[in-house]
């Protein structure tokens, strides 16, 4: 399975990628959404986890223009804050078809649980 994590924080993205290599997934990298997006156009992904708050492209635009080229492409959103004044971008994340969220800082497992319940997979002991 292919996963493409995109989060402009380069160390988070990093500790995400080793997680899930750990665990078997082959894992892309973008620093952006824009970067991300186009990055999906090159090499398709199984799964993508993004980041919402991000420069250059943020994550509910980015939800948003994955899911016009890939509408049955899984998402995992991720944020370290709530957004701006009432949004909740998680929130968002999910109406726009988020399999699930993740509030930062998070556990592995709690990332490798997520991502197996996106993809469908069962858990293991």
């Amino acid at each position: 399975m292919r996963v493409l994590v995109i989060d402009d924080d380069d160390a988070l993205r990093e500790v995400i990628a080793g997680a899930l290599e750990s665990q078997g997934y082959e894992v892309l990298q973008a620093n952006n959404g824009r970067n991300g997006v186009d990055s999906l156009h090159r090499s398709p992904a199984d799964l993508v986890i993004t980041d919402i708050i991000m420069p250059e492209q943020e994550g509910v635009g980015t939800i948003l223009e994955i899911r016009k080229s890939f509408p049955d492409l899984k998402i995992i959103a991720m944020s370290g804050g709530t957004g701006s004044g009432s949004v909740d971008y998680l929130e968002v994340a999910e109406k726009l078809g988020a399999a699930d969220t993740l509030m930062k800082p998070f556990r592995q497992h709690q990332l490798l649980s997520a991502v197996r319940g996106a993809l469908g997979q069962v858990e293991t002991a």
